[in-house]
C-alpha cells in the first residue's frame, strides 16, 4: 500500500495560479501511474489529470487542458499539478491518486487507482 500527502492548496485570486505536490511513500513509486482528482461541494469526484509511471505520456480533463500540468519527479517520490488561470470552478478538493497496476499506460478511471490521498482545498475567488 502507497501513502499520499498533498500539500499546496489555498485560496488564490481568479486568473492566479496554485502548484499542488503529492508526495508518497510505502512501495516503488517510478513504477506506477499517478492522477489529481477534484470534488467540489455537492458534486461527483472528477478527474483532473493522470500521469504514467515514467512521465512520458499524460492525460487532460477538456476542462482543464492547456491550464493545467501534471509532472512527476521519480527522484522525489512526487507528483505534482501545475494550475494556470485558475477560474471559479475549479474551487474543490483536489485528491493524488496512485494507479493499481504497475507499468500501465496513462488511466483515468477512477477505479484504476487504489490509493489516495487526504485531499487538499483548492479555493478560487472571482
Amino acid at each position: 500500500q502507497v501513502q499520499l500527502v498533498e500539500s499546496g492548496g489555498g485560496l488564490v485570486q481568479a486568473g492566479g495560479s496554485l502548484r499542488l505536490s503529492c508526495a508518497a511513500s510505502g512501495r516503488t513509486f517510478s513504477h506506477y501511474g499517478m492522477g489529481w482528482f477534484r470534488q467540489a461541494p455537492g458534486k461527483e469526484r472528477e478527474f483532473v489529470a493522470a500521469i504514467s509511471w515514467s512521465g512520458g505520456s499524460t492525460y487532460y480533463a477538456d476542462s482543464v487542458k492547456g491550464r493545467f500540468t501534471i509532472s512527476r519527479d521519480n527522484g522525489k517520490n512526487t507528483v505534482y499539478l501545475q494550475m494556470n488561470s485558475l477560474k471559479p470552478e475549479d474551487t474543490a478538493v483536489y485528491y493524488c491518486a496512485a494507479d493499481r497496476t504497475r507499468f500501465r499506460t496513462v488511466v483515468a478511471e477512477s477505479g484504476a487507482f487504489g490509493s489516495w490521498g487526504q485531499g487538499t482545498q483548492v479555493t478560487v475567488s472571482s
